[in-house]
């Protein structure tokens, strides 16, 4: 078996911060292109082999390939078995693995489609799994799919959705010394903060998987001098929400529950909304993976490119080596056990179907 931690290193050591991923997109497809049994195709920064077996059910194995900035761990570095470095967990450990599963299993059970895409850490309209279901739709065809995100090696069912509210709300300007002829918009928000504080999250239990709702103040604006009543302030939240509810009918509840802390000419503004994605663990792919992976699985309670699967019909789930908890940190790492473990995984799958 190829030394899977080695891999990793490598392309960690191959700078791809978001918006400049092209050295690791030519590294990767010259690698996939020496391989006879796939076709290779290059769409921007995004590289996607595929095998052509005439097998009855395809399987399609994603990675995104860009990293956040460097926070002083831009080169690899190895102790031991455990490698530091950026995008070691998030997610160039996930990649290798896809990597590595493409160069060695040609005579798989299944047809396999490997995407190796740009711009996942940055706005939505950069995202490379995006471009290709709105360029080339036909190359990302497949009966099931795994996004290979950090979960410590556990399989991660669906993923939760996300929206962002701007709240706004008025008052009247005054003297801060006769503060009873104006209106303190600031002073408002703690109702508003309040309530987001006591909000009880739902908790709902799909295909085995136990997601958690969040509801969190972000960020807050207001004031206008030291010495006035400030008429303005505002707050914006952020929901994560189970796949149950789509973003309307999740919005429709953040309202509800900001209705009684709110007046005359008090705004709350949709920012922008991502949908969940259910965990579709019933598929008979994701099925057994789920049993080669011996382990009980759970609800990913972030979103992931999981859900662009979901919107195309295609049920998907989160595997991949690395503590998600690493992410974007200065400290994040990966062990090789976790990376050798998800590779059997899916070695496991692929040889089995």
């Amino acid at each position: 078996m190829t030394d899977l931690l080695a891999l990793t290193a490598e392309l960690v050591d191959i700078p791809s911060v978001s918006r400049d991923e092209r050295a690791l997109a030519d590294h990767l497809e010259a690698r996939l292109r020496a391989l006879p049994h796939l076709e290779v195709v290059r769409h921007l920064d995004n590289v996607v082999a595929r095998t052509s077996l005439g097998r009855g059910s395809r399987l399609l194995l994603a990675g995104h390939i860009d990293t956040v900035p460097v926070n002083g761990n831009g080169r690899a570095r190895v102790e031991g078995d455990v490698l530091h470095g950026l995008g070691s967990s998030d997610m160039k450990a996930g990649v290798a693995v896809a990597l590595a599963l493409a160069e060695a299993a040609p005579e798989a059970a299944v047809d396999v489609t490997w995407v190796f895409y740009a711009g996942e850490e940055i706005e939505a309209a950069s995202n490379g799994l995006g471009h290709l279901f709105r360029d080339r739709p036909d190359l990302l065809a497949a009966d099931a799919a795994v996004v290979g995100e950090p979960t410590d090696g556990l399989v991660e069912g669906g993923c939760q959705g996300t929206l962002r509210l701007a709240v706004t709300l008025r008052g009247a300007r005054a003297h801060t010394a006769r503060p009873w002829m104006g209106l303190n918009a600031i002073h408002r928000l703690g109702a508003v903060l309040a309530a987001v504080a006591g909000y009880e999250p739902r908790c709902p239990v799909l295909d085995g998987c136990q997601f958690r709702e969040a509801l969190q103040a972000v960020a807050v604006e207001g004031g206008v001098a030291g010495n006035v009543v400030p008429d303005r302030a505002s707050v914006a939240l952020n929901h994560r929400f189970a796949p149950d509810r789509s973003p309307v009918e999740a919005e429709a509840a953040v309202r509800e529950l900001l209705a009684p802390t709110l007046g005359q000419g008090d705004e709350v503004e949709l920012v922008d909304a991502a949908a969940g994605a259910p965990p579709g663990l019933d598929h008979p792919l994701l099925a057994a993976l789920v049993e080669r992976s011996g382990a009980p699985v759970r609800a990913k309670l972030g979103w992931t490119d999981v859900a662009r699967f979901a919107a195309h019909g295609i049920p998907a789930c989160n595997l991949g080596p690395g503590d998600p908890t690493l992410a974007h940190t200065r400290e994040e790492r990966v062990e090789r056990a976790p990376i050798e473990a998800v590779y059997r995984t899916l070695a496991g799958l692929l040889a089995g179907g």
